[in-house]
């Protein structure tokens, strides 16, 4: 099945505003508060109780998307340690740890006008100010859900759903026609 899934994901062309990202491990993580420390510990990652932010250590992320709900990524070769890991750590601790890593594709809107591609679709101010650099929340772009993570002031890392790419990307693409220069 995994193969026909990578047959099926959606060509992401490498443009001056867009890029595909490399497969990833994807596990949503959920859990109160000493299941999330501990996973925190188990993944070398710092915990943030913080709302919708972000935390990072080298090629790992734990995405804050719930109180109770981390979305975390690293790379795909991690991904049967990372679980085994995980299931080991949070063995004593109630919680739910799903592999979603078949289920979403990722890219990266960077440069001057990726805020202004994604307000195209998506109503969130992403003004600097109000969506910072490290905030990450679940919304809507046109009809599609997605995760949205400011990695840099000009530059958003974006996790759509495998059925829903394509017709996401052919938005950004009809929307980066409307872009200056």
């Amino acid at each position: 099945m995994v193969n026909a899934l990578r047959a099926s994901s959606p060509q992401v062309d490498t443009t001056s505003w867009m890029r595909p990202l490399p497969a990833s491990a994807r596990l949503i993580l959920f859990g109160d508060s000493a299941a999330q420390h501990a996973a925190a510990e188990a993944l070398a990652l710092p915990y943030s109780a913080s709302a919708c932010r972000a935390v990072t250590h080298g090629a790992r992320a734990a995405l804050w998307l719930g109180p109770d709900e981390r979305l975390l990524l690293a790379p795909q070769a991690e991904l049967a340690a990372l679980h085994s890991a995980l299931t080991t750590t949070l063995a004593g601790h109630a919680h739910a740890l799903v592999d979603v890593s078949q289920r979403q594709v990722s890219f990266e809107l960077h440069g001057p006008h990726a805020s202004s591609l994604l307000n195209a679709q998506c109503a969130l101010d992403l003004a600097p100010d109000s969506f910072p650099v490290g905030m990450c929340t679940r919304t809507v772009f046109a009809k599609t859900e997605i995760v949205l993570w400011r990695t840099a002031a000009d530059c958003f890392h974006l996790e759509v759903w495998r059925s829903f790419a394509d017709y996401l990307l052919t938005l950004l693409h009809e929307v980066s026609h409307e872009l200056p220069g």
